[in-house]
């Protein structure tokens, strides 16, 4: 005689063959390929930051008051923007204060990578001037617009002027001069400003150095 199970039995048995197979089978028809996980997506890499007009030269000084972008590419919490202390230092997360003025980006680089190593394996760091702060030039005096100028390029006291809108009506054109200190010591060099617009002397227009002021009575 053969058994026959009952329909509430044949549930039940169902229900148990069900437990037993591994979870997703069951809701894939047969003869279907498996359906595959979407691919991870690779990260997007950001920019490099942009030098500064001037800070493109890899010879360029660092000084206070310049502001740099440090990157760790492979470990974005650790970048910073920071900006260079009077004491010439920065301040970076993990390294804390790194000496900074008075070398080069590349010099800086090494130098963050070598305190890097100590915390990471094979840091790739840059270092990039973003803003150039510490070499100005100054114009006092009967000019249109005086006060600071970044000096990013090669600048003469004539083309600085034509920066600061020129001399006033009531400047002393034949008077003008530069100020500027070397060695400790102040130097007054003299530049008549309508010989140089005449094409005489030109050796009084000189390319001016960081630090300097150009002084219209």
């Amino acid at each position: 005689m053969k058994l026959m199970i009952a329909p509430t039995m044949r549930h039940v048995v169902s229900l148990a063959m069900m437990a037993l197979v591994p979870s997703g089978v069951l809701a894939q028809a047969p003869g279907t390929t498996p359906a595959q996980p979407p691919a991870p997506q690779p990260a997007v890499q950001q920019p490099a930051p942009q030098p500064a007009p001037g800070a493109e030269d890899p010879t360029y000084v660092i000084g206070t008051d310049d502001v740099l972008a440090v990157v760790f590419w492979e470990l974005p919490s650790h970048s910073a923007e920071v900006v260079v202390r009077p004491d010439g230092k920065i301040t970076l997360p993990l390294l804390n204060d790194l000496p900074a003025a008075g070398l080069t980006p590349d010099q800086l680089r090494a130098s963050i990578t070598t305190a890097a190593a100590k915390y990471i394996r094979e840091p790739a760091v840059s270092v990039i001037v973003k803003q150039i702060n510490s070499r100005k030039v100054f114009v006092s005096g009967q000019v249109a617009k005086p006060g600071p100028y970044a000096l990013t390029a090669p600048t003469t006291v004539l083309q600085l002027l034509a920066l600061a809108g020129g001399p006033t009506d009531f400047a002393k054109k034949k008077k003008i001069a530069v100020m500027r200190t070397e060695n400790g010591q102040t130097l007054r060099l003299k530049f008549n400003y309508n010989e140089v617009l005449d094409g005489k002397n030109l050796e009084q227009n000189i390319l001016l150095k960081p630090g300097d002021t150009v002084v219209v009575p």
